[in-house]
């Protein structure tokens, strides 16, 4: 495998391999009917009511993510000089984005990476372009939770928003758009600066839980797939894998807010999710997590020889989508614990 040694070069690779989807076998019943001049057999079992449903049991919760970590936040902003964001609750985004007061806050608090949307750009450029002018209204939810949402920006579907909650000093931001540059697309990344780490990976389980209902409803509103990579840029100016921790089969609290999960095909959802983590994380090591890396995926031999395997163990497992769930869930972790790999061109 060759790849280019400049960190945010484009790369000469191949296209990733589709992975393989697993189907259920359908179920068979038979019952036998009584003849004229015979009374009926007695059953065993009896009848179910004519509007019982012979659903299946639903699929057992998932392994909860890390639980939210509040220190994962450095340097937050005293509740004081947030206070002021109440004021501008149901007016245009666009005219709280142009607040002195208010880009000071975005200064301390966006990473001062390069951002590739269309073309390399600082990070706070992207957001110029969608949060500018935006007339989405701001939202403020319990005088606390602030969400600032942009518009479509002028190519590849991009928008973004700011979401700060009043109270901690925590200020998050999202930029989602379809990429171009032979990455997986769609993608959203959030970000912040106040989050420095060095691991190669967090969960969206580990940010703060109303900030992952206010994304929901953000994606929602903005047409957002359910599914989407997902990365996290940093303080530290990496772009790291934000996972999905969700369980697409359970709606945690009963928050009459979420959507309930789709009756049927929530598990096959989590392992399309897993699916997802896999090839972001895979993707952000071979462009040694560069935040405005554009690069074609590669399949290397130690991914063709990892697919192999799980297709063969799940395909025989209990329960087959379960069995890919928890095997890839456990190869993302090998990929972001590992050293990255690193490609030399000509070598």
């Amino acid at each position: 495998m060759i790849l280019s040694s400049r960190p945010f070069g484009r790369l000469t690779l191949f296209p990733l391999l589709a992975l393989l989807a697993l189907t259920g076998a359908a179920r068979l019943a038979a019952q036998a009917m009584p003849t004229a001049d015979a009374p009926p057999a007695q059953s065993a079992v009896p009848p179910a009511p004519d509007d019982a449903r012979a659903d299946t049991p639903p699929p057992p919760p998932l392994p909860p993510g890390p639980a939210f970590d509040k220190g994962l936040f450095q340097n937050p902003i005293p509740s004081q000089y947030l206070t002021f964001l109440g004021q501008y609750a149901g007016a245009q985004s666009g005219s709280l984005y142009k607040d002195k007061t208010f880009h000071h806050i975005l200064h301390d608090t966006l990473p001062d990476c390069l951002f590739h949307y269309g073309r390399d750009m600082p990070l706070d450029g992207a957001l110029d372009m969608v949060m500018s002018g935006s007339d989405v209204p701001v939202q403020v939810r319990e005088n606390r939770y602030v969400l600032v949402a942009g518009h479509r920006g002028p190519y590849l579907r991009g928008t973004g928003f700011v979401w700060v909650d009043m109270q901690d000093g925590i200020v998050l931001g999202g930029f989602y758009f379809h990429p171009t540059n032979g990455e997986p697309t769609p993608t959203v990344a959030v970000f912040s600066k106040q989050v420095k780490t060095k691991d190669k990976g967090i969960a969206m389980s580990q940010l703060p839980p109303e900030f992952e209902r206010d994304l929901e409803q953000w994606a929602q509103q903005t047409g957002v797939p359910v599914l989407t990579t997902r990365y996290f840029l940093t303080g530290t100016n990496l772009r790291i894998l934000l996972e999905h921790t969700e369980d697409y089969c359970y709606v945690v609290g009963n928050d009459p807010n979420v959507p309930m999960p789709p009756p049927e095909g929530c598990e096959q959802m989590n392992a399309d999710a897993a699916d997802v983590d896999v090839n972001a994380a895979y993707y952000l090591e071979q462009v040694n997590y560069a935040t405005n890396a554009t690069a074609w995926m590669i399949v290397g031999q130690d991914q063709v020889d990892w697919l192999a395997v799980r297709e063969s163990t799940c395909r025989i497992a209990r329960n087959p989508v379960e069995c890919r769930i928890r095997l890839t869930r456990q190869r993302t972790q090998v990929i972001v614990t590992r050293t990255p790999i690193r490609h030399i061109a000509g070598g």
